[in-house]
């Protein structure tokens, strides 16, 4: 497992970003925490048609193009993929697709008509309905929609020749994780959520999590965190339908008043 170090001026976000090979042509970018108690990942796709897969905030931008800079040529890049519209998801879209004449922004269809098509983006776009997929050459992407996880227009990816998954905020491990993890994190996952307040309750998750179990993916590269194996992913999906982690009143580590908490 390679990796190498690309350094950038962003000041809300970690100013160096590491990049590793998981599985087959598929690498980790990731910024380690320093302003927040989670790491934010990328993932890069080299094929025929190379992919990224989230872009980080607007200011990593420099840090992400240079990581990716050490794998393939930005410029080549084809497909530039969001899973919901959060500024550490995609603030840098419009960057990465400016530059790379050929590429085309992925998002989930209702992202697009909600979220795109009233902003004064310009770019190409293809909106995805679930089971929707795109062929990269080796690699083949298939999408998910997956509302309210924790966004309306949440949209996961499974790569299907390495059975990946990309499940954008699920499976959170707070903390500088390295690029594989091989422990049971499970616990800190929960902890994180229910300070964070980010999914309103538990059913939607736990459907996907339902999703999840049937597909018995190889490799699940969460957004923030480190990517593992099938052979850890029981310990997260038993907690997750196990225990409570919704929002309860607390939102980024701050209790809101009484009346406007959960019943």
């Amino acid at each position: 497992m390679t990796q190498v170090s690309a350094a950038g001026p962003e000041a809300q976000t970690p100013n160096k970003a590491q990049i590793s090979e998981i599985v087959d042509g598929i690498y980790r970018i990731c910024h380690p925490p320093r302003n927040y108690p989670i790491g934010f990942n990328q993932f890069l796709i080299d094929d025929e048609r190379p992919t990224l897969i989230h872009t980080g905030f607007y200011d990593s931008y420099d840090a992400v193009r240079a990581a990716v800079a050490q794998v393939l040529d930005p410029k080549r890049l084809a497909y530039v993929v969001i899973g919901h519209f959060e500024a550490d998801e995609c603030g840098g879209m419009d960057r990465f697709v400016q530059e790379a004449p050929n590429s085309v922004l992925v998002a989930s269809e209702l992202g697009v008509g909600v979220n795109l098509n009233h902003w004064n983006y310009r770019g190409p776009v293809k909106g995805m309905r679930d089971g929707d997929g795109l062929d990269l050459g080796h690699h083949r992407l298939r999408f998910w929609e997956t509302p309210h996880v924790h966004h309306w227009d949440s949209l996961m990816v499974v790569e299907e020749t390495t059975t990946s998954l990309f499940p954008a905020d699920l499976f959170i491990q707070p903390g500088d994780q390295p690029p594989v993890v091989k422990e049971n994190l499970a616990r800190e996952m929960l902890g994180f959520y229910r300070k964070a307040g980010i999914f309103a309750h538990e059913a939607p998750v736990r459907q996907v999590v339902n999703r999840i179990e049937r597909l018995n993916p190889a490799w699940i590269h969460p957004m923030h965190g480190g990517s593992f194996t099938r052979e850890l992913a029981p310990h997260f999906c038993r907690a997750l339908h196990e225990e409570q982690f919704a929002f309860n009143g607390m939102l980024r580590g701050r209790e809101l008043p009484e009346e406007a908490r959960a019943a």
